[in-house]
């Protein structure tokens, strides 16, 4: 597992209000479970990035959030308007997107976690032993090998630390290969379905 600082690139903008003031100093004891992401995609095809975070101590955590620093990268092509690429585009980030009380262009990933810190979205009080569950629907638009970092921080303002029951920091990565295309599909006529592999052969 890569070591990241919790509030690694707490920088930047976005959408969401902050709730740092009063967040209390210290460290709060988590647990991660159910952490998921394919270790096989492909191109245009959609994957969902899931992970559960458990309030292991005694006391609540006032904002859980989470920091992932991998779903872009800096590309040095002449020209570009900015560097920042894409590797996953997010379709849906954590939380319950908001329901608009009348017909509007979307101008932000829709989910009720984003924040105005670059790639990090919170969920809110977190009471002990209770779980969140981080969710992130994405489609890899670009071929190769990839590490996706992610840290778990208890707050927003850097004064609440995650950490895991070693004392070691809440963070940890998945190992990814996105294929240059995706697999072969077929409708199954039994079901309607879409399935994976190739159409039968008719004898």
């Amino acid at each position: 597992m890569a070591v990241l600082a919790a509030g690694t690139a707490l920088a930047g903008c976005g959408g969401g209000s902050q709730a740092t003031a009063g967040e209390p100093s210290g460290s709060f004891d988590v647990k991660l479970s159910g952490a998921s992401f394919p270790a096989e995609q492909s191109v245009a095809k959609a994957a969902t990035m899931r992970l559960t975070v458990q309030n292991s101590g005694g006391h609540a955590i006032s904002n859980v959030a989470v920091t992932v620093d991998s779903f872009d990268y800096a590309s040095s092509y002449p020209g570009l308007a900015a560097s920042k690429r894409p590797i996953w585009v997010i379709e849906q980030g954590p939380g319950t997107p908001a329901k608009s009380p009348v017909e509007s262009q979307e101008v932000s990933i829709p989910g009720g976690g984003q924040t105005a810190y670059v790639n990090t979205w919170a969920l809110g009080r977190l009471a002990a032993n209770e779980s969140r569950t981080f969710s992130w629907r994405v489609v890899p638009v670009k071929s190769g090998t990839y590490t996706v970092h992610y840290a778990v921080a208890a707050g927003l303002a850097g004064k609440a630390k995650a950490r895991l029951a070693s004392g070691g920091p809440a963070t940890g990565s998945f190992e990814v290969k996105i294929a240059g295309s995706p697999g072969a599909t077929h409708v199954d006529p039994k079901t309607g379905r879409v399935v994976p592999g190739e159409y039968p052969a008719s004898r």
